[in-house]
């Protein structure tokens, strides 16, 4: 499968977009709005069909797969289509990592490719909650300890987005599926609306990712190219507890 990549998808409208990836890709795993009814602000929604497609365990070499794999790693695209669900902007399911063998919580890093992103992340108590607000070229980091949903808060952008996370876990998509979704909504007229389940979740706080000078810092390059390079930075990943300085407020 080459770079322009059009998948074929149950409905004759959905739009065909080209992926922002030099090499080959696996075929995708599609993600359905059947699949969101229990996350969705509007638990009566009848929307249906693809909402967003995963690339799992995507390598442009040989050498680079079996690196990531020696490390522990894993390499992923995602593209989320320019959908309503009901009022409500596009997005992805959500899910929290569990703790590694220290007893921290696995992190994960983004890029967005393509369009522009929300990156909604929450701890499992709601005493902290953050939108990320991100466009092409930026890099954003979920920190351990922490669920995540992203939103594609455009109605005529694909977003896409790359992310390199640690194959030693299974997400964990029980406490968004209990509690119907992330704490917040982001309906596309009223804006975010707290998710009536919550009982008392944090005021949601608002953060562009320009401004997170200490990930550029930490993480210069695009994420690729941090593979390429083999760079130890990527370590963090599997040993969070080894990279304290990176996640002390990193978003304050």
């Amino acid at each position: 499968m080459n770079k322009n990549l059009y998948p074929q998808t149950n409905q004759s409208s959905s739009p065909a977009f080209s992926v922002c990836w030099k090499g080959s890709l696996p075929e995708p795993a599609v993600r359905t709005a059947e699949d969101l009814k229990g996350v969705l602000a509007n638990p009566g929604c009848t929307c249906t069909g693809p909402v967003y497609y995963m690339y799992r365990d995507v390598a442009r070499s040989s050498e680079d797969r079996s690196w990531l794999a020696a490390q522990h790693l894993r390499f992923d695209i995602t593209v989320i289509l320019p959908r309503e669900l009901c009022g409500e902007y596009n997005k992805t399911k959500g899910h929290y990592h569990p703790a590694d063998p220290s007893g921290t919580g696995y992190p994960e890093i983004y890029e967005v490719l393509a369009g522009e992103a929300h990156y909604l992340i929450q701890n499992k108590d709601c005493s902290d909650i953050v939108l990320i607000a991100a466009s092409a070229g930026d890099v954003v980091v979920v920190p351990p300890g922490y669920g995540h949903v992203t939103i594609n808060p455009t109605r005529s952008k694909v977003l896409q987005m790359a992310n390199i996370v640690s194959s030693r876990f299974a997400s964990n998509y029980h406490g968004y599926e209990a509690q119907n979704g992330a704490a917040y909504f982001e309906w596309i007229k009223e804006g975010f609306v707290k998710n009536p389940t919550y009982r008392h979740p944090a005021q949601l706080r608002l953060v562009k990712a320009q401004r997170l000078v200490d990930v550029k810092d930490a993480i210069p390059d695009p994420l690729y190219n941090l593979i390429e390079k083999r760079a130890p930075v990527l370590e963090f990943l599997n040993c969070p507890e080894k990279f304290e300085s990176l996640f002390r407020d990193l978003y304050p």
